[in-house]
C-alpha cells in the first residue's frame, strides 16, 4: 500500500481543490482524505507530498510512438518511458505506422506490446485501407479488437463521401473518428506557414486556407451525421471559430490543441529551422491567441502533443525535405502551466481539464480523475518550481524547448499504484 500525504489534490472530476492525503492500493485509490493516519495500515509505503500538488494522470489523445515500422524514431517501449517522464499515464497512439493500423493482427500488435509498458497504451486503428483515402476499413471489428477510435491522421481524407460514410460508419460504433485537416490543393511546402515564415526560406508553404476548407466541410458532415468528430491540431483562427459555430448548433465535434500551437508562432520556424516544422505549421499571433481563447471558452477541449519523434539526421535535412512534427510527451504539462496558466488565461484546474478528464471522457476510458475506487493514476508535481530540459527520454530529440526554462516540474508519475518516475535507471539513449 502506499499513502500519498499533504498532497494539494486538484481533480477537476470532482472540483477537489484543497490538501488531502491518498492511500493506495494495488491498482486503485482506496481512500482520499484531509488526514490518513499511518498507524491505520499495516504494510505501508509513505510518501510525503508537502509542497506537491497532486492532478490525475494526464491522458494524451494524439501520440505517434512509431511502432511497428519506425521504431529508430521511437518505440512503444521508449515512448511509454517518455509520457511517464511527461506525467502521461494514458496514450492514444495514432495509426500511421508501417504497416499501417488498419487489420486487426497490427492492432492486437500494438496493443500487446502496449499492455507491458509503464503505463496504459490504446490505439486508432485507420479510417481507410493503406490510409489511402478510399476503401473503408472494417471498423466493426477493429473496434471489437480494441480500437479506441478512428483517424488516417497525417493524410487528409480528401473525398467527401469517404469522409461522410466513414462519420457514418464510426457513429454506428459510437467511437470518435478524428480528422487531419490540410488539403493540399493550398500547400506547396507542407510544415512552413505560407507568411513570413515562407518568405524567409524563400519557398512556398502552407495557406491557412488548407485548414480552413477542410475544417469547414467536416464540421458540416458531423452535423449532418451525428457522429462524434475530433478536427486535429488546430492551427488557424477561422478553424476555432467553425467549430465554436459547429458546438452551438449542437454537432458532437471536439478539438485537440498541441502546446506547441498555443505557445509559438512562424517566428519559431524563422529562429529554429525544421526542429519548429510540423504539420500544420506554426502560424501567426492571432491564430495562437484565438487557440488560447478557445481553450478558455470549451471550444477546444482537449490539449493533445501530437508527439512526433524523428531522428537528428532526418531533421539536419533543408527545410523543404526534412520531415514534419516534434516531440511532445515531456514538456507538455510545463508548457500548459507556463503559457496558460501563470499567464492567466486558464485556472490549473481547467488546464488539468483539458489534458485528463475531457480527453479520457471522449474516447471512454476509466483515467482523468481521482477518487475513492477509481484508478491510482496520477501526477505530483511542483506548478512553481523551474526546469530546464536538456535530454529527453524519449528516443528523438526534436524539439525547440532543449534548453529553455519552464515552470511545472514533475516530481512523481504513479500509474496502476506503482511509482513508474522517476526511472531507477539513467535516460535511454
Amino acid at each position: 500500500m502506499l499513502l500519498i500525504q499533504n498532497a494539494h489534490l486538484i481533480d477537476p472530476a470532482s472540483r477537489t481543490d484543497g490538501i488531502r492525503d491518498i492511500l493506495i492500493e494495488g491498482e486503485k485509490i482506496i481512500k482520499i482524505a484531509d488526514h490518513i493516519a499511518p498507524e491505520e495500515v499495516s504494510g505501508l509505503t509513505i510518501l510525503d507530498a508537502e509542497g506537491l500538488t497532486a492532478i490525475p494522470g494526464l491522458v494524451d489523445a494524439h501520440v505517434h510512438f512509431r511502432d511497428p515500422g519506425f521504431t529508430w524514431k521511437e518505440d512503444i517501449e521508449s515512448g511509454a518511458r517518455a509520457a511517464a517522464a511527461g506525467g502521461v499515464t494514458t496514450v492514444v497512439l495514432m495509426a500511421n505506422t508501417k504497416p499501417c493500423v488498419d487489420n486487426v493482427d497490427t492492432l492486437r500488435y500494438v496493443l500487446e506490446k502496449g499492455e507491458k509498458t509503464l503505463i496504459h497504451v490504446e490505439t486508432c486503428a485507420n479510417v481507410t485501407l493503406g490510409m489511402k483515402g478510399k476503401e473503408l476499413v472494417d471498423m466493426k471489428a477493429l473496434h471489437a479488437a480494441g480500437a479506441a477510435g478512428f483517424t488516417d491522421d497525417g493524410i487528409p481524407l480528401l473525398a467527401e463521401e469517404t469522409a461522410k460514410a466513414a462519420m457514418e460508419a464510426a457513429a454506428a460504433e459510437g467511437v470518435p473518428i478524428s480528422f487531419h485537416e490540410e488539403n493540399p490543393a493550398f500547400i506547396q511546402n507542407n510544415g512552413i506557414n505560407a507568411g513570413r515564415a515562407s518568405a524567409h526560406f524563400g519557398i512556398g508553404g502552407s495557406d491557412r486556407q488548407a485548414e480552413i476548407d477542410m475544417v469547414e466541410r467536416d464540421v458540416r458532415l458531423a452535423e449532418e451525421t451525428g457522429a462524434c468528430v475530433v478536427i486535429q491540431h488546430i492551427s488557424t483562427k477561422e478553424a476555432v471559430e467553425l467549430v465554436r459555430q459547429a458546438r452551438q448548433k449542437g454537432a458532437d465535434v471536439h478539438a485537440e490543441a498541441t502546446p506547441h500551437h498555443f505557445t509559438l508562432t512562424e517566428e519559431a520556424a524563422i529562429q529554429y529551422g525544421t526542429l519548429a516544422k510540423m504539420n500544420p505549421p506554426l502560424r501567426e499571433e492571432t491564430d495562437r491567441q484565438a487557440i488560447i481563447e478557445g481553450l478558455a471558452d470549451g471550444t477546444i477541449d482537449m490539449i493533445a502533443t501530437d508527439h512526433a519523434p524523428h531522428s537528428a539526421e532526418e531533421k539536419a535535412k533543408p527545410v523543404t525535405e526534412a520531415p514534419s512534427g516534434i516531440i511532445g510527451l515531456e514538456t507538455s504539462l510545463a508548457l500548459g502551466i507556463s503559457e496558460l496558466v501563470d499567464t492567466g488565461r486558464l485556472p490549473l484546474m481547467q488546464l488539468i481539464d483539458r489534458m485528463s478528464l475531457a480527453p479520457a471522457r471522449l474516447y471512454g476510458l476509466d483515467a482523468g480523475y481521482l477518487a475513492e475506487g477509481g484508478p491510482a493514476d496520477l501526477v505530483l508535481f511542483n506548478p512553481a518550481e523551474e526546469w530546464t530540459p536538456e535530454r529527453f527520454y524519449s528516443r528523438s530529440q526534436n524539439s525547440p524547448f532543449v534548453g529553455k526554462t519552464l515552470k511545472g516540474k514533475i516530481h512523481a508519475t504513479i500509474c496502476r499504484g506503482r511509482v513508474v518516475y522517476p526511472f531507477d535507471c539513467g535516460k535511454a539513449d
